[in-house]
């Protein structure tokens, strides 16, 4: 029987798999043209099982070599005799497991290759009367050392020299791992982890410049997450309605391969057949969420590891500043790299990559806020605000205006316009929890307004926090919010402002007020 797997290669025969026929085509279509590219896509993003899958349709036509340099000890890398003699030793491995002639296998098996130059001509020798295509995986695992730039310069040269038909070469060379190979010279340079010989001077041009873009979107969109709900729904007759539950998925994930699979497992193995539904989902991504794996460890290990990504991903979720998405900056493209951000299109600004990944970040700065401040929610409980399982959002907001004048009155205002909105969610948090979530719409938030959807149960609730700007700003923002709840099909909706003014100025209310034909709760603080 099928299952639904997050852990390494999927193959169709043992695993629900979405449909990527369409991505291996367009992969094909590279390989055909005599292409080199790269994959790079953050952990964990199906590079592994395209790949298996790509040597599949490949195999009638082409002799596919596919290796990985994941597991190989730093010892291949000390030198290129130990390199090229164990590169000779995988593709022979490789091959036994192809229908690779026999006589051909035993001429790739050549024991007195010890160095690039023997090695670049035996490659010559075994690709002039047939069509070898090369697949590396995890080829940034061991990137950081000279040799293997070596072995890239060497392929880069080859290629060219292919092209002035002067060569024989591979057909087609893809590389596959986190980091864009194309750029890792410069990289290992910056880390401190390679120096340029004295015949390189400062030319820190890419091993790797003849790479075509890879366009590929190796996410999942809806259509090819309902032919897994497809296939599973064969097998188990649940009567599930595909389409708006392959929908929800997408609406959490963005197509982020592991977590719409990990989505689908939660269902299938633990929540049970009958929760195939929207609900389902829903409950399903409660429990991914508070789930310790090695994604998430991933995802806040970099922002540990590197304080000025932290300081962009917390602009764009706490402070709503906005940052402009532009390839070339350093922050930038290593967030994109790790799968944390992406470019909203629309504004071209930075946007968290999907909505888990905005919870979960959430909840990472709010409980390193709660560790700082040693603040506590005061004088409320989850019972106050829930009574027969309906959250009471009114008073919640009241609850908070309260607690608000009262804690935070007399902090330093700076604090206030930096912080405020993470006082709010802080609040919120331990209040819904366990019953329901929220998420920040990272695409619509800037310095003045944040919207949050929180969901608890069947309830949805809409809510705009923004900072005060003058009475014209604040018309506006009614607009603003009655604007988003048409786009939610909803009805009513929650304003949350922060008032900065002196004392003199400040407008204190909490009260319903009708605009648009949308009924909205404004709350001023």
């Amino acid at each position: 029987m099928r299952r639904f797997n997050v852990t390494g290669l999927c193959i169709p025969e043992e695993d629900y798999m979405v449909d990527i026929s369409g991505k291996i085509g367009q992969i094909r279509q590279l390989i055909d043209r005599r292409s080199y590219f790269t994959i790079n896509r953050a952990r964990q993003y199906g590079k592994t099982t395209t790949l298996n899958e790509l040597c599949k349709v490949l195999a009638n036509e082409y002799i596919v070599i596919s290796l990985s340099f994941q597991g190989l000890g730093d010892e291949v890398f000390a030198s290129s005799k130990l390199f090229c003699q164990s590169f000779v030793k995988q593709v022979v491995q490789a091959l036994q497991f192809t229908s690779t002639r026999a006589d051909y296998l035993e001429e790739w098996d050549d024991d007195s290759i010890t160095d690039f130059g023997q090695l670049n001509r035996h490659i010559a020798k075994m690709c002039e009367k047939e069509k070898l295509v090369l697949l590396i995986d995890e080829v940034d695992r061991t990137s950081n050392n000279r040799v293997f730039l070596h072995f890239i310069d060497m392929l880069r040269d080859k290629f060219l020299a292919r092209k002035a038909k002067r060569d024989y070469t591979f057909h087609s060379v893809i590389l596959a791992g986190v980091y864009d190979i194309k750029n890792i010279k410069l990289k290992m340079i910056n880390e401190g982890v390679y120096t340029p010989t004295p015949t390189e001077g400062k030319l820190y041009n890419s091993p790797w410049n003849i790479a075509v873009n890879f366009d590929v979107d190796m996410s999942f969109n809806p259509a090819e997450i309902s032919t897994m709900l497809s296939s599973y729904e064969e097998d188990h007759k649940t009567g599930m309605d595909i389409a708006a539950i392959s929908e929800e998925i997408y609406s959490y994930t963005s197509g982020y391969p592991f977590l719409v699979s990990r989505i689908c497992q939660y269902i299938d193995e633990t929540l049970g057949k009958d929760w195939w539904t929207v609900i389902g989902v829903q409950n399903a991504v409660k429990m991914l969420l508070v789930e310790k794996n090695v994604l998430f460890d991933d995802l806040l290990k970099n922002l540990e590891n590197n304080k000025d990504l932290y300081d962009l991903i917390y602009d764009v979720l706490i402070t709503g500043t906005p940052r402009t998405f532009a390839f070339g900056n350093p922050v930038i493209d290593i967030g994109y790299t790790y799968g944390i951000i992406e470019s909203d299109k629309q504004f071209n600004r930075v946007a968290i990559s999907n909505r888990i990944y905005e919870i979960r970040l959430v909840d990472y700065f709010i409980s390193k806020d709660e560790a700082s401040q040693n603040k506590r929610v005061a004088n409320i409980l989850q019972r106050d605000v829930v009574h027969d399982g309906k959250f009471d959002m009114e008073l919640c907001l009241r609850k908070f205006a309260d607690h608000y004048s009262e804690i935070y009155n007399k902090t330093d205002k700076d604090f206030l316009e930096r912080h405020g909105r993470l006082l709010f969610l802080s609040y919120l948090k331990p209040l819904i929890n366990g019953q329901g979530f929220y998420h920040i719409e990272s695409q619509l938030t800037d310095l003045r307004r944040m919207d949050i959807v929180v969901d608890f149960g069947r309830q949805q609730f809409i809510i705009e926090l923004k900072l005060w700007h003058g009475q014209a700003y604040q018309a506006e923002a009614y607009k603003q919010l009655c604007g988003y709840l048409e786009s939610k099909h909803a009805e009513m909706g929650y304003l949350l402002t922060f008032d900065f003014r002196g004392e003199g100025n400040k407008e204190r209310k909490a009260e319903w007020i009708e605009v648009d034909g949308k009924r909205i709760f404004d709350v001023m603080v």
